[in-house]
């Protein structure tokens, strides 16, 4: 998640484009899409190891689901009105895992 953040000056809780926005293709935009809700699934993935309760894992589905609805707004979003965005859905095919999604 950091990294994404490091990466990308754009990133952010709003899905919004502002002025001068450009497409990021390096660093783990390179891998996947969307990098940072990566970062957010294996942080709920592992929350039951850390915490050592299996009743941490309560809240990893909802959380997975409302995050890929949010990517898919997301990227109705962005390719509308940033240029390069469908380019690099071409680019980069996966948007949160790597050879399945």
């Amino acid at each position: 998640m950091f990294l994404s953040f490091k990466e990308n000056s754009f990133a952010g809780r709003t899905i919004e484009i502002f002025e001068g926005q450009k497409v990021i293709e390096t660093g783990p935009y390179a891998i996947v899409r969307h990098p940072m809700y990566t970062g957010i699934i294996l942080m709920f993935l592992f929350a039951p190891l850390a915490l050592g309760s299996f009743w941490a894992v309560i809240p990893f589905i909802p959380v997975c689901a409302g995050i890929a609805i949010r990517i898919l707004n997301k990227e109705k979003i962005l390719k509308q009105g940033l240029p390069g965005y469908s380019a690099y859905c071409e680019k980069v095919r996966y948007r949160l895992v790597p050879f399945v999604w």
